[in-house]
This record gives structure tokens, C-alpha cells and sequence, in this order.
């Protein structure tokens, strides 16, 4: 089977400070099923969200970067702003049809490209729609797609809608629904004029909004009075500009005469919970709609919504589904692999499985290499109350680091974690960090037999047993629950899991810190280079390299 290239890379409306319709521009290449390469270009570019792969495609080719051979085929996916793809040359061209419903295939389209010093050659070509190569984006993680499937995606915004849901039976994929139905609840997340007023977030920064406002969340209290009042008033949607309705019927519904500027306010704290549950009660019901309408056996769930770990926590203990797969990139960072996975899923190739750590581009393949002495002085370390960087491989894809770009310490010290969070990363006060541990010990402090395989990539939260919190008291949040990171088995992350497994057996560590090794506002570290220069700019106290201790 041929090469694959597949593309998100659709331009934004305008040149705006931030990634403004369209964000987390990336690039994939795929042979016989398996990736090959892969770039989330804000790791490249170094700005986060990142949305001008036009402007960078030509130079990834003509660096050598972007390994192609002489013919291949291309994939690219759409939005709800465009269809078409042209580098800042011109000498990438990719120019889909216009579709006026979502298909349950790929589109024909034309394309162009010069490369292998700039020959040009008409490849063959096609447009995925952003619905489907959400949905897709599961399968390099879990394998082809089970009989009897739902498969949904629910994000900020794709092609046609915001929410759509396909049917997978016999072989055959059907498209069930397609539609902006729901966009009411995303826009609670990134388009709300209340939300962004608590959280002091300006209007460019809807793309962070989702992830602060669910920390936020954690504080609060939803009450069904308040989740009443605030539908009434239409979430207070509009208040971009003028405040003063909200503060008005604040005042007269409930006698609450703060400011919004106060985030430390457990009114405020309040609503974002009712936001929060709004999301999840409408969204599990859909699901569930959906469920008993094709009596689904699986479900594969991606867009930024699959993001939230409550409601995803909520659908597993619901035991609607056999099983529900979310990819670790369900956000629009994994839509070139879900593109790539669809193109040549269709052709009937097997999709492998793989590890999260593809984003690889722009890195050298390298062994990681270490030894039971520096296990041994790195948890040395980490038992004195350093707080570590950990630079080892490829990089994650999607937005949450997993042990090759993560920031470690000891999880049973809130100032630690204060330090790690608030000191070294810059972020508010309210942004929880969460833990990673091994299997064993994730039965151990939630009570649970069966951790659900979703844990691997950071997608539940986990209730923690009342014995256990104070050991774990900087990675709890106030609701009593952590966002934990199983590692099921060595193979997964050997060296993290040979760290945690001497941490354990010598000092009675149950798990680590794991947050994502940047600052606020900054890409998660992608090059060794990048890691040195961070880690001294966030006063880190040690550094590991491909498995190797380094000084700062």
C-alpha cells in the first residue's frame, strides 16, 4: 500500500495573536498501518495551538524532516472554515470539493506537490471530514474497529456540526447524525463570556479555557437552584463586554454581591460545577440515546469534549458499552492520525497499534539507555523534594504528557505541588496536577479490582480511599479525586515504570507528580535543547535526558 500524508493544516480567518476557528495544526505519515512520523506543530514551532502549517510544510520537506518517498498519497482534513490546503508558496496545493453533508467516506480531491527538489507530481488525493478523522484517530491506539460499534465524535466545532455519530455493523459504516445540536455545551467550555470573565481569560485563549474551566469545577457545588438559574439566563453566554445583567440577577436571585474578578469566590467556584454537570448529565444522555437506538456493543468517542475525565469516568461506570475507546489525541492534534488511520483503514489495511509516543519528527531515534544507579539517585532525589524533568524519546501526542515530557516529584506534599504547579509552570492557583502510578498501587488507593484501560492515557479520575489521601494530598483534588496515569505493565514506559516500581518497593512512594514539562502559555518540550533551556528557566532541579541525569 502506498504512503500516506496525511494533513490538518486548514487556515485560520485572518492573522490573529491566537489560534483563532482552527488550532493544533499537525501532520502524519502512514505506511501499511503503521505511523511512521508525526508532528504536533507547536512542537516544532514553539507557539501553542499552533495553526500555520502552511507557512512550515515546505521547510520540514526541504530540511529533511518530513521523510517522503517519491510518490504517495494525500489525506486532508477539513473544518467548518475551509476545505483547502496551499503552503506559502504554492508549491503544496490540495483542493477538495465542496461537500454539503458528511460522508462516511473519503472524498475525491486534487492535489499537487512539488518535493524531491521541488518535481511537482499530482498525487492521488482525498478529503477526510473532521468528524470522521476524529473518530479514527482510535484506531492506531486500539486496533480496527469492533462489529457492533458507535462511534461519536463531540468537539468545539468540525465540518458540519459540533456532534456527530456514525454506526459501524457488518462491515458497513453508516452515518447516523450530524449536526450543531449541542453546541450550546461546548460553548460553555470555549465560547462563554462568563466562563472567560472567572477564569481572566481573554477571547484569544478559548483553546485553554476547556482544561482551566474543568480544574475549576473541582472547587465548586452544582445545585440543581443554580443550574436552573443559569439556564434561565442562557449561561450568561453574551456578557462579553458589559457584566453588570450578570451581577444584577446575582444580586437579586442568590444576594451575591462579589466581584468577578475574585476566582477565590465559591459562587463563582459554584457555577463552573454547574457548567461542568450540564456538560456531562446532556452529553451521557445523548450517549445513551444513542446506545439503546443501535444497541451498540462498543464505543469509540473522540473530539476535545472525550477530554473530560467525568464524564468519561461517568460513561464507564454507566456499563452501557462492552468497552469504550478514547485515543490520548482525541483533540484536534490527533486529526492527521485519525485521517491517515481512516484512508487506509478503507483500502482494508490493519491499523496497528502503537504508543502514545509518536511525535517524533525533528528527533533523532535514539535507545534510551539507563541504569539501576541512576534510578536508584534519581528517587533519591525525588525523596529529598526535587522537582525533576523528564526528557526521555519521543514525545506524547495529544495534549497530556505521559512520562517522556512530564515534570515529577513526590505526590504527598502540597506545598511540593504548589511549587511544581504554580512556581515552576506559572499556572493559577486552582489547576490540579495529576498523579501516574503502577497498576498495582492505582487498585491499591481507589479500592478497585479493575482499572479501566482508559487510565493508560490520563482519560479517567479515579475517587481516592480516605487511608490513603494524605499520602497522595498534592495530586487530590478537593472533590477527593485524582486524575490518575496507570501503567499497566514495563512495557509501556520502562524507564518510568522501573522508577516508580524502586520508589514503591524501597520507600513506600505509592506514585509520582506527573504534569506536562512546560510553562504556562508554552508547547510541552520537544527537543533535548528545548528541555535544558526550560528547565533552567523554570529553576528545575534536575533533568534526565534520554534516561541519562544532566545537570542544569
Amino acid at each position: 500500500m502506498k504512503t500516506i500524508l496525511a494533513i490538518y493544516g486548514i487556515q485560520d480567518r485572518g492573522k490573529l495573536k491566537y489560534p483563532g476557528y482552527t488550532h493544533d495544526h499537525n501532520i502524519c505519515v502512514m505506511q501499511d498501518g503503521r505511523i511512521i512520523q508525526y508532528l504536533h506543530l507547536e512542537r516544532y514551532t514553539r507557539r501553542k495551538y499552533d495553526n500555520r502549517l502552511h507557512l512550515f510544510i515546505e521547510a520540514l520537506i526541504d530540511d529533511g524532516l518530513l521523510k517522503l518517498p517519491k510518490i504517495f498519497d494525500v489525506a486532508l482534513v477539513n473544518s467548518f472554515v475551509g476545505r483547502a490546503f496551499i503552503s506559502s508558496s504554492g508549491k503544496i496545493r490540495i483542493e477538495p470539493t465542496e461537500i454539503q453533508v458528511v460522508s462516511n467516506t473519503a472524498v475525491p480531491s486534487i492535489a499537487w506537490i512539488q518535493q524531491h527538489e521541488w518535481e511537482g507530481f499530482a498525487p492521488k488525493s482525498c478529503e477526510v471530514s473532521h468528524e470522521l478523522a476524529h473518530v479514527f484517530s482510535c484506531l492506531p491506539f486500539y486496533g480496527n474497529l469492533k462489529e457492533n460499534s458507535l462511534l461519536i465524535h463531540f468537539d468545539g466545532g468540525a465540518s458540519l456540526g459540533n456532534f456527530s455519530a456514525f454506526s459501524y455493523k457488518k462491515g458497513k459504516l453508516s452515518l447516523l447524525e450530524c449536526h450543531w445540536q449541542l453546541g450550546h455545551l461546548s460553548k460553555l467550555f470555549n465560547d462563554n463570556g462568563l466562563t472567560f470573565a472567572m477564569l481572566k481569560a481573554a477571547p484569544g485563549e478559548h483553546c485553554s479555557v476547556a482544561g482551566k474551566l474543568m480544574g475549576y469545577a473541582a472547587m465548586g457545588q452544582a445545585s440543581s437552584k443554580m443550574r436552573k438559574w443559569l439556564k434561565a439566563n442562557k449561561y450568561f453566554k453574551d456578557i462579553w463586554e458589559d457584566h453588570n445583567v450578570f451581577y444584577k440577577k446575582a444580586k437579586a436571585d442568590f444576594k451575591w454581591t462579589g466581584k468577578l474578578e475574585n476566582n477565590k469566590d465559591q459562587f463563582l467556584m459554584n457555577i463552573a460545577a454547574c457548567f461542568q454537570a450540564e456538560f456531562q448529565e446532556q452529553a451521557l444522555a445523548k450517549i445513551q440515546q444513542l446506545q439503546k437506538q443501535t444497541k451498540a456493543d462498543y464505543l469509540y468517542y473522540a473530539g476535545g469534549c472525550a477530554l473530560s475525565i467525568i464524564t468519561n469516568s461517568q460513561l464507564i461506570e454507566k456499563d452501557w458499552f462492552k468497552d469504550v475507546f478514547i485515543p490520548p489525541c482525541c483533540n484536534d492534534s490527533g486529526l492527521s492520525i485519525g485521517a491517515a488511520a481512516f484512508v487506509q483503514w478503507q483500502a482494508g489495511q490493519k491499523i496497528k497499534r502503537h504508543s502514545p509516543y509518536l511525535n517524533n519528527i525533528n528527533l533523532k531515534k535514539k535507545k534510551l539507555v539507563y541504569t539501576q544507579k541512576t534510578i536508584h539517585e534519581i528517587a533519591r532525589r525525588i525523596m529529598a523534594g526535587e522537582v525533576i524533568g523528564i526528557c526521555n524519546g519521543y514525545g506524547e501526542a495529544g495534549p497530556r504528557a505521559l512520562g517522556n515530557r512530564s515534570l515529577i516529584a513526590r505526590p504527598d506534599s502540597v506545598k511540593l505541588t504548589k511549587k511544581v504547579s504554580m512556581k515552576c509552570k506559572k499556572r493559577e492557583w486552582y489547576r490540579p496536577v495529576a498523579p501516574i502510578m503502577l497498576e498495582r498501587n492505582a487498585q491499591k488507593v481507589t479500592g478497585k479490582p479493575d482499572i479501566h484501560h482508559l487510565a493508560r492515557y490520563m482519560l479517567l479520575d479515579f475517587k481516592i480511599s480516605d487511608q490513603y489521601k494524605k499520602q497522595l494530598e498534592g495530586v487530590v483534588h478537593k472533590n477527593g479525586t485524582a486524575r490518575i496515569q496507570v501503567l499497566f505493565n514495563k512495557k509501556e514506559n520502562p524507564f518510568m515504570y522501573d522508577l516508580l516500581d524502586f520508589l514503591d518497593k524501597k520507600y513506600g512512594l505509592l506514585g509520582l507528580i506527573n504534569t506536562s514539562f512546560n510553562k504556562r502559555g508554552e508547547p510541552i518540550v520537544h527537543t533535548k535543547a528545548e528541555a535544558t533551556k526550560s528547565a533552567q528557566e523554570m529553576k528545575l532541579d534536575s533533568l534526565v535526558i534520554n534516561g541519562t541525569l544532566k545537570k542544569i
